[in-house]
């Protein structure tokens, strides 16, 4: 079984990437299962119904959300009407809530079921309910159909996402981490058969900062003024984890870091 994570796809230039260099990646790769973190996807901030459908067309089968998950009202509604579209797990166990942190997937053309989870990180973010707990509790109630789960853990430390990863270790296909657009070069499988790398980076202008323009960051860093973000355009790239795995077991066999660049 060979599953791609795509690391956050940030805005349209992200969004065209997908578009033009997964749909053959995919078919030339004998790609099985696609995950994408999408919650900077429309306008760099947010995902919107339409902007997903444009992401799903272009074959990727489920979407992962993040701090930016609630950035666009539009949301409300698709999160609860699509299970291809997941919001944080540890969002407060609370009514007003909507959407689904975690799900099971049949993987296209087989019998095999995936579940997919998606946690928020703690540390340097706003106070959510614990990822560890959270994480572990899932796991454990997805693993009573099927071994084969990938983790979505969006986080700012590097730490808190590896940690993660030995706290799920031998029970989840992969724990990947996104939210810092930065690739870390730290892919790994651990001895218990979990893939692993702290951030996949992101799908998107590498020519800024994080994929806003460069101009407008400094300005900002350097006078402390508040100004409008604008995504940059150049050096297209599109990040993102290839693991391997045995559907039987769940464990990863095999780890690739994706980095397509575009021209």
């Amino acid at each position: 079984m060979r599953i791609l994570f795509i690391g956050d796809v940030v805005g349209r230039p992200g969004r065209k990437l997908v578009a033009g260099f997964l749909p053959e990646f995919r078919r030339r790769r004998e790609i099985d299962f696609v995950i994408a973190n999408g919650e900077n996807a429309a306008s760099g901030k947010g995902l919107t119904g339409p902007v997903a459908e444009e992401l799903f067309a272009a074959g990727v089968d489920v979407l992962t959300g993040g701090n930016h998950t609630w950035k666009n009202k539009d949301i409300y509604k698709i999160i609860n009407e699509d299970p291809r579209v997941l919001r944080p797990a540890n969002y407060p166990p609370d009514p007003s809530v909507p959407g689904r942190g975690s799900e099971l997937y049949r993987v296209p053309g087989t019998d095999t079921m995936i579940g997919v989870v998606n946690l928020l990180g703690r540390v340097f973010m706003a106070p959510v309910d614990c990822p560890f707990r959270t994480g572990k509790a899932i796991v454990e109630r997805l693993r009573k159909t099927t071994p084969l789960i990938v983790v979505d853990m969006h986080a700012e430390a590097t730490s808190e996402k590896l940690a993660l990863t030995w706290h799920l270790d031998g029970l989840v296909t992969a724990v990947i981490g996104t939210h810092t657009h930065v690739p870390t070069a730290d892919e790994r499988i651990t001895a218990a058969g979990t893939a692993a790398q702290t951030d996949v980076g992101m799908t998107g202008p590498y020519d800024g900062v994080l994929g806003v323009r460069k101009d407008l960051i400094l300005q900002t860093m350097i006078s402390l003024m508040p100004v409008r973000h604008e995504l940059a355009e150049g050096d297209l790239r599109l990040c993102g984890l290839l693991v391997d795995a045995d559907p039987a077991t769940g464990r990863a066999l095999a780890v690739e870091r994706i980095c397509h660049r575009e021209g």
